[in-house]
């Protein structure tokens, strides 16, 4: 027969509690809420998972471009042009309005003085060929800019919203697509009287979005199908944050790499329109009015030809092989 002991029995209740509050049951339920605390965390890394891929995305396109020898050369390059348009007095004090022109020097060739000779009028040509640049890359830059908006506008619109939209402004883009584009800026630029920077820069915006239009739309909707973007939705993001933060910073690089060499293509288009005589006339510099007063002296002076050319060509090239540059860095396929 056994003896109750009260003191053991209380020891026993007391060692049994702490049994208790040690057992697995009680580090399950403690760890239960891990889960809850991970599932808020993967909410918010999920709302914020476009900035974050953003940031990779570019980050790891930076970190190729560095390493690329044409980009840095081509963005050398163009840093050198820009620094020309924006203060071409800094390699030249030379006037190119004519004030310094003297049509006894007409034509002569390149000197120690004159390093680019003179041109018809006897104007320091080399001043002349600088100041160009500030015409061609105003242009170049004005034009595809108001492109872009146009396009990520539209694009997104058509994109994202579809049905009504995506057809009505689809088949805009396709009237546009099916006119000639050197034609239509003949055609256009010939019935305005005055043609200047402004209204050279508008005929090419008003010919030259839709190709931007289509990149910015097929972006658009192979975005919004994305899991990130169903997730954003899900937790109640507006279609307006969803385009914003989520499609548009992802969406985008496509757009930027043809908006580069879009540039270029510009500049190229815009000297061909006044070589044509149908571009920018006179007082303006262009390259493209040099080259067209040069053609009938390429044999007797050929550095009329020769010094517009080539920086129309090298500015050219700049553009299309930094877009391509752009284009290897931000698809990974590529890569």
């Amino acid at each position: 027969m056994s003896e109750h002991d009260p003191r053991r029995g209380r020891d026993t209740i007391v060692e049994d509690e702490e049994e208790e509050e040690a057992r697995p049951g009680e580090g399950s339920r403690a760890t239960s809420f891990v889960p809850a605390e991970g599932a808020t965390a993967a909410a918010a890394a999920v709302e914020g998972g476009a900035s974050t891929y953003q940031a990779s995305l570019w980050g790891d396109a930076w970190r190729q471009l560095r390493k690329n020898p044409l980009f840095l050369i081509s963005g050398a390059l163009l840093v050198g042009f820009i620094v020309i348009a924006i203060a071409p007095g800094l390699f030249t004090n030379i006037d190119p309005a004519g004030a310094n022109c003297d049509l006894g020097n007409s034509v002569d060739r390149p000197s120690r003085g004159h390093l680019f000779g003179y041109d018809i009028q006897g104007c320091d040509y080399y001043t002349r060929v600088l100041y160009g640049t500030r015409v061609s890359l105003t242009i170049g830059l004005l034009v595809v800019g108001f492109d872009v908006v146009i396009a990520i506008v539209l694009g997104s619109i058509a994109g994202f919203f579809g049905r009504f939209w995506d057809g009505t402004l689809s088949r805009i883009a396709d009237i546009w697509f099916a006119l000639p584009t050197t034609l239509a800026a003949i055609v256009f630029l010939s019935v305005v009287g005055e043609r200047g920077l402004l209204q050279v820069s508008a005929v090419l915006i008003f010919l030259g979005w839709p190709t931007l239009m289509r990149l910015m739309r097929s972006s658009v909707l192979s975005g919004k199908e994305a899991d990130y973007v169903q997730a954003a939705r899900a937790l109640g993001a507006s279609n307006w944050r969803i385009l914003r933060v989520h499609i548009l910073p992802n969406g985008i690089a496509p757009v930027i790499v043809y908006a580069t060499i879009a540039v270029g293509i510009i500049i190229a288009a815009e000297a061909a329109l006044s070589f044509l005589g149908v571009g920018l006339q006179l007082p303006n510099i262009s390259w493209g009015l040099m080259i067209n007063a040069a053609q009938n002296r390429i044999l007797s002076s050929p550095h009329l030809l020769l010094f517009p050319a080539l920086f129309l060509s090298v500015l050219v090239l700049t553009f299309i092989i930094i877009g391509d540059a752009l284009r290897d860095a931000l698809d990974p396929r590529l890569r």
